[in-house]
């Protein structure tokens, strides 16, 4: 007895089909290439891509101008913040030679009133 016939293709007769098939699906595309509309559509597709790149550059531009106006923004802040804490820092000095100052005149005064008092004891 022998083996029953497989339903099975033979090999060679797959491969002849695939490559029919890669045939079949070149010509297609070949022809597709060749069609006024698929040529339009290429050049419509181009013109996009062109117009979303250019829209890319202005938004990129835009984000670096921003940019730039932050930094300068920032760099300002800072310059005020120095300033601001140099006039402080010479306010507090200022304020610390005034208590300094009334805190000298009023030990002299002291000094003065005790030196009037041990001399009006002696006469």
């Amino acid at each position: 007895m022998g083996k029953a016939p497989s339903k099975e293709p033979e090999f060679i007769e797959r491969q002849m089909a695939s490559a029919t098939a890669k045939k079949a699906l070149l010509e297609r595309f070949r022809a597709k290439a060749t069609e006024p509309a698929a040529a339009e559509l290429a050049q419509t597709r181009a013109a996009e891509a062109a117009e979303r790149g250019a829209a890319r550059k202005v938004r990129e531009a835009e984000k670096a101008d921003r940019k730039a106006r932050e930094v300068e923004a920032a760099a300002a802040a800072k310059h005020q913040a120095a300033a601001q804490a140099e006039r402080e820092a010479a306010e507090k000095a200022e304020r610390k030679r005034a208590a300094e100052a009334q805190a000298k005149s009023a030990r002299d005064a002291r000094y003065a009133a005790r030196k009037a008092k041990s001399k009006k004891g002696k006469r």
